[in-house]
């Protein structure tokens, strides 16, 4: 939706083929017994992307939805009792950081410094351009830049490095977990995350994160986008070295000058394009770009409210080393996992009865293997969450759940098209990818693009809509050599 708006605003004619009965792949909404609830993001950061799309479409985002700061942005509770409150009150946040270790206290300023400055870096290459690796990087930014992004150190050795407290180090950890990687094995400089936290602050949409979907499905019709609901695509039809066209399962043909895939790069080169032969050397570079974590999401309605919970809450695991370890190195699912649990009725009380609330209970898990599936795992699963929760403070929780609905990994394959059940695209491995996205414009058809979470900059609600934007771009600037003969 990102790049169609960016593209019809600069007099393309675009049209979207949507597998779903509405626009927003996972940016979506589950209704049922007075309960709303985000099936998708639940978080909303960095919102001045949002801001530049509209304005870049002559509108103001104000016009469409409300957005509200949340604070405390999170509530992080561990296993012997200690609560900690991300905030971005920064003497509250100093505070409890000096009640658990005043030598980490000491040096939280020196944290902030080193997460905006990497912050500073991405705003000025990754955020900027659509970039494929290290050598567009290299044209954007100096070589002291370059260093200073401490390629050879991954986040939790950033961390570390001004924390000596475990529980500290565990909270700033896991921002890393909005990008669906480890912090010991993503690079340092996405410890950006928590300047992007803690500098731009933590928002919600009022009525839920799903309508900014919608505020984008309304653009698209002021701008007379011909938007096609319900439209499975069946494959890209090829000629040579170009996407000629998009065949549809009823057998419908669509033209098309440029294709942009929405759906995952992998996914389409395993669907879309399996007539299309893709050598060893495009393979192989594939493989460096493996899904990030899925998740199994509990939809819990209610019939009490907990006063003790916040909108945003993580209830950590005892050990993250093996938690991280077991979930991204042996595949398999954390016998202690780390819980959110997202209340929006906190924030937006329409969205569950007077009296009740809607707990998004969402547990990260290994991408799916191959032919893998949850139905018989996912009850036992449900039962070790919902033990965890009740053993660290919501009390009563099982006896009071009143509407209950699941979406395992592979739902969000089936209905997303996501590589394995992705929730965030490509995850971020020092060490097999160094941090970078599948590149948006494809080597296989010179007129195939992608945008996504697989694609650069990344997963979540921000790093997506960028990538449309920075695809569009990236179109544009092919047009523009094209047309002026240049290549």
């Amino acid at each position: 939706m990102s790049a169609a708006i960016r593209l019809a605003v600069d007099n393309y004619d675009v049209t979207i083929l949507e597998k779903g009965k509405r626009l927003g792949g996972k940016l979506n909404s589950h209704c049922e017994q007075g309960f709303t609830f985000d099936t998708g993001p639940s978080i909303l950061t960095m919102p001045w992307v949002l801001d530049h799309l509209f304005l870049n479409a002559n509108r103001k985002l104000s016009d469409y939805i409300n957005i509200k700061r949340i604070e405390p942005q999170w509530k992080a509770f561990f296993e012997d009792g200690t609560l900690i409150n991300l905030t971005s009150d920064l003497p509250e946040m100093i505070k409890q950081l000096q009640s658990l270790c005043k030598e980490d206290a000491s040096e939280f300023f020196n944290f902030l410094h080193y997460c905006n400055k990497m912050y500073d870096f991405h705003v000025k290459s990754t955020f900027k351009k659509s970039i494929s690796g290290i050598q567009d990087l290299r044209t954007m930014l100096s070589v002291k830049d370059l260093f200073s992004m401490e390629p050879m150190k991954t986040t939790n050795q950033s961390t570390k490095k001004f924390f000596k407290n475990k529980k500290i180090q565990q909270l700033f950890n896991y921002l890393i977990m909005q990008s669906g990687s480890s912090p010991y094995q993503a690079p340092a400089n996405l410890s950006n995350l928590a300047h992007i936290h803690l500098g731009l602050g933590s928002y919600y949409v009022e009525g839920g994160i799903f309508k900014i979907a919608e505020a984008l499905s309304k653009i698209l019709h002021e701008l007379q986008v011909n938007v096609h609901l319900n439209s499975k695509v069946k494959r890209i039809v090829t000629q040579n070295s170009y996407a000629h066209a998009i065949e549809l399962e009823n057998g419908c043909l669509f033209e098309a000058d440029i294709v942009v895939s929405n759906l995952e790069a992998v996914p389409t080169y395993d669907t879309l394009l399996n007539n299309q032969p893709i050598t060893p050397e495009e393979h192989n570079g594939l493989e460096k770009y493996p899904p990030t974590v899925s998740g199994l999401l509990l939809l819990l309605g209610v019939n009490k409210t907990y006063s003790h919970l916040a909108h945003h809450n993580f209830f950590f695991s005892e050990s993250p080393k093996k938690e991280f370890q077991q979930i991204f190195t042996e595949g398999i699912p954390a016998t202690d996992p780390t819980i959110y649990v997202g209340i929006s009725a906190k924030t937006d009380p329409n969205l569950a009865p007077i009296g009740k609330e809607n707990l998004y209970v969402l547990t990260h898990v290994p991408s799916l293997k191959k032919d893998e599936t949850w139905e018989e795992k996912k009850d036992e699963y449900r039962q070790i969450i919902l033990n965890k929760l009740e053993r660290m403070g919501i009390e009563g929780l099982k006896e009071n759940i009143e509407y209950e609905y699941t979406l395992t990994p592979n739902d969000f394959q089936q209905d997303y098209g996501a590589n394995g059940g992705s929730l965030y695209g490509v995850v971020s491995d020092r060490k097999k990818n160094g941090g970078f996205k599948i590149p948006s414009r494809s080597p296989l058809l010179k007129n195939l693009y992608f945008v996504g979470g697989s694609t650069h900059p990344g997963g979540g609600i921000p790093l997506v809509t960028l990538s449309g934007q920075l695809t569009a771009d990236l179109i544009l600037e092919q047009d523009l050599k094209y047309n002026k003969g240049i290549g």
